[in-house]
């Protein structure tokens, strides 16, 4: 049986080393041990049950009358309550933060009323769901080996093996908990430590409300905002400061087609954006690290600056296909590794000298990533004119695409900045003369006068959802014609319909586009942030604020968002949770924040805002 699950009714448990996906039925359908990036033992969510699952819930003789679950406030913990004819149960799923520790889930089964019957279904396939692993138990414990890997199931619940299945069938009591951990351990060590499931809740409960504590953001929609923030974080790399683009792979962008990639690694576009974010709401202290992460990454040579890294800063990442897994809704192929980590994409230098820019604005003191900075301009001094593959990956032919030379006008435009602070030194005259340079070549080059509006890439026709930055990063003045005239245009071409959401770029349908893929996909859920952002930017924001309040429905019930969203089967589409989404939610919120302050203090002075 193929997986029919709707990508949103997943919920995310993270340790910040690796995540799982959790089902609203409590099917655990995709979990990476020990890493992120690490192969799947449970890959269910890419395939079908014979590919690893394990599911806790109701028994099949137990009257399902609801479902509800939630997150724990300010928390990563999930809980998912049924309501059935015998009684009401709850399920607690977490995953401990670690350092030095195994990784664990932890779900503690809790008798609310009544009497509910309950079964616990465990299949556990190694490497992408194509090894059956040794099973043996002792006691309460059991374990599953395959090579390297070894997975101890620990619970006061009997078990018995059916069908290559861990089972557990029992029946809990109001008043009653009774804890599940499964534990990742490298199979050649002595068995790890028996958990205690209760002190591990209260330690995991802690350390995320103390983290959401720091949090400085006190505005509208704060709730999503948080919910976004504990997102990005769980989609950190703790060791290393690295964070993923998703803890997911080929979640397809267009069912049942080819549109599918792995986002398990960390993008320095997307790494560098998230952690803007995190600045903007008082987290100090992953920028440190992502900045130490970014050093170590690029190390000796800036000219062999890739894209996208491993979250330790591999470089090599391979891309290949799992023939064994027919793909979510039979979106084929399944693929392990991206080959984009070597292609060139001129606009990585402006994200990261933006993020770097905010880090000292935000009081993070001089480092190595300064240096780096200046290192990092010196080679975009000398290649900022040649095409590229652009901020969306195309797989067609490189391209001048406009976005990526505004972006290497950012890159420049704040290393002058540094270079004046003087932090650093540089060859300030010629890098503001430099400065002047691209930004002459995109305003002649990159502008089309007779529809008014910044075009994909030099000499097209074509529009493109990233031009919305332009003023976000300074590059024109808000109330610029040609970024007003961009805005619109964007609105008009790129619209998915009424609702104001709008596409990357147009694709081609069944052909190859521009792009050198065929294929379509839904409505971009950044893009559409990012319009609200620009909307607030030329004054309107009443627009701005009604898009937000339309784009903020379609996280799931736990305040989650993918990649896309597929507005006319209106549901999420592309790989979940994606920090590219949340941070562009969290963004659009401090905008609109912003101008409300702006609004207020300009009300309380007596001016008139509309003139």
């Amino acid at each position: 049986m193929l997986a029919t699950r709707r990508i949103e009714d997943f919920g995310l448990v993270s340790d910040m080393q690796t995540a799982i996906l959790i089902g609203s039925d409590g099917t655990v359908e995709w979990s990476c041990l020990p890493r992120f990036d690490s192969p799947a033992v449970f890959a269910k969510l890419l395939g079908n049950e014979d590919n690893g699952f394990w599911r806790i819930g109701p028994a099949g003789d137990a009257s399902l009358v609801s479902t509800d679950r939630r997150y724990r406030e300010d928390t990563l913990v999930l809980e998912t309550q049924w309501v059935t004819s015998s009684g009401i149960v709850k399920v607690i799923d977490f995953m401990p933060p670690r350092e030095d520790g195994a990784p664990q889930l932890i779900r503690i089964v809790e008798g609310m009323s009544g009497r509910v019957p309950m079964a616990s279904r465990l299949r556990v396939r190694m490497d992408y769901g194509s090894v059956v692993p040794r099973v043996e138990t002792w006691g309460d414990r059991t374990q599953a080996v395959a090579g390297p890997n070894g997975l101890w199931l620990d619970t006061a619940a009997p078990t018995y093996d059916e069908d290559l299945t861990t089972c557990s069938d029992f029946t809990i009591t109001e008043g009653e908990r009774l804890s599940f951990t499964l534990t990742w351990h490298p199979s050649h060590l002595s068995p790890p430590p028996v958990p205690d499931a209760e002190a591990a809740l209260k330690a995991t409960e802690e350390f995320w409300t103390d983290w959401v504590s720091q949090c400085t953001y006190d505005g509208p929609y704060r709730e999503a905002v948080v919910r976004s923030l504990i997102t990005l974080k769980a989609l950190t790399y703790a060791p290393t400061g690295g964070i993923v683009a998703a803890p997911t792979t080929s979640l397809p962008e267009d069912l049942g087609g080819g549109r599918n990639w792995d986002y398990r690694f960390c993008w320095l576009r997307d790494a560098a954006i998230t952690l803007s974010s995190l600045l903007r709401t008082g987290y100090r202290a992953e920028a440190r690290d992502w900045a130490q992460w970014l050093v170590r990454a690029v190390a000796g040579d800036p000219k062999k600056l890739q894209i996208m890294y491993g979250i330790a800063g591999e470089r090599q990442l391979p891309e290949s296909e799992l023939d064994w897994l027919a793909g979510y809704e039979n979106s084929r192929p399944v693929r392990i590794g991206n080959e984009a980590a070597g292609q060139l994409q001129l606009d990585v230098y402006g994200e990261v000298a933006e993020t770097l820019h905010r880090a000292r604005q935000a009081g993070l003191p001089a480092g190595p990533a300064d240096h780096l900075q200046v290192k990092l301009i010196h080679f975009l001094e000398q290649h900022w004119m040649d095409p590229d593959d652009g901020i969306w990956e195309s797989r067609g032919p490189r391209r001048h695409h406009v976005h990526s030379k505004v972006m290497a006008w950012v890159a420049v435009d704040r290393t002058v900045k540094l270079i004046e602070s003087g932090a650093v030194d540089g060859p300030l005259e010629r890098w503001k003369t430099l400065r002047e340079t691209i930004h002459r070549d995109v305003c002649k080059r990159g502008f089309d006068a007779k529809r008014n509006t910044f075009t994909q890439s030099y000499g097209s026709a074509e529009l493109d959802a990233s031009l919305l930055l332009i003023p976000l990063v300074g590059f024109l003045p808000p109330d610029d014609k040609r970024v007003i005239g961009t805005i619109e245009a964007i609105q008009s071409e790129l619209s998915t319909g009424d609702d104001g959401l709008i596409l990357r770029y147009r694709t081609a349908g069944a052909v190859t586009g521009a792009d050198g893929l065929a294929g379509d996909e839904g409505a971009f859920l950044a893009c559409s942030f990012w319009l609200v952002e620009a909307l607030t930017m030329i004054g309107r924001t009443v627009e701005a604020t009604t898009l937000f309040e339309t784009l903020l429905p379609l996280t799931n019930d736990v305040g989650l968002l993918a990649e896309e969203y597929d507005c006319v089967a209106r549901r999420q589409l592309g790989n979940f949770p994606q920090a590219f989404s949340h941070f562009a939610l969290v963004s659009a919120a401090l905008q609109l924040a912003s101008e409300e302050k702006t609004a207020a203090r300009d009300e309380a002075l007596g001016l008139d805002t509309a003139a």
